[in-house]
């Protein structure tokens, strides 16, 4: 199956983790150990995001795994309509429809997601890429939009005792005719939903 990221693709992520690289990104707010950054696109209106913080007392294999296990998302993600591995174009890909409140049309996301374990000045982490991807033989589906422009990246490492280090980057324009204060606000909720802090 072909492949779309680069290896600096993932040694620039790593890098994130040890030097944030946060200059002409706006603070936008800190809790829990969490520190968020957001970028204004002037093109879509809307908020790319950083965020650093620490699990204190989940393993960074753990917290990999769970990322990764699309089984274990369907039981607690309510929005998740569908979400699959699918074989597309000559790419193992991922289909994810989430549920939009009505009268909103539903979303659905066609991307590449790859997940490296690295060794990283000396440092083992965990590399996890994803990103949207142009897919022919998968058109739109009556109804659903289909969200063209997303990229996601995660790197998890030791925070040096039993806990986890972890930078994630986030951007997803769901287009349609949504207001860009909403869409904005969604994203925020979004990343409260990613399921590392689902393991308790």
């Amino acid at each position: 199956m072909a492949l779309g990221f680069q290896d600096d693709e993932f040694q620039k992520v790593c890098k994130e983790l040890e030097e944030p690289q946060v200059a002409g990104w706006e603070f936008f707010t800190e809790s829990h150990g969490v520190t968020i950054y957001r970028l204004f696109n002037e093109k879509s209106g809307l908020y790319q995001y950083k965020i650093y913080g620490t699990l204190d007392d989940v393993d960074p294999q753990v917290c990999a795994d769970v990322y990764m296990d699309l089984e274990y998302r369907r039981q607690w993600d309510t929005y998740a309509k569908e979400l699959q591995e699918i074989e597309a174009d000559g790419k193992k890909l991922i289909y994810w429809q989430v549920n939009f409140p009505f009268p909103l049309w539903n979303r659905d996301y066609v991307y590449s997601r790859e997940l490296r374990t690295l060794d990283y000045q000396g440092k083992q982490m965990w590399v996890v890429l994803a990103r949207s991807e142009a897919t022919p033989s998968l058109p739109e589906r009556s109804g659903v939009v289909r969200v063209d422009d997303y990229v996601q990246c995660a790197v998890l490492s030791t925070d040096g005792k039993v806990g986890t280090k972890a930078y994630m980057h986030y951007y997803d324009n769901p287009g349609g005719n949504i207001p860009t204060w909403l869409i904005n606000w969604g994203s925020c909720y979004m990343l409260c939903l990613q399921p590392c802090s689902e393991t308790d």
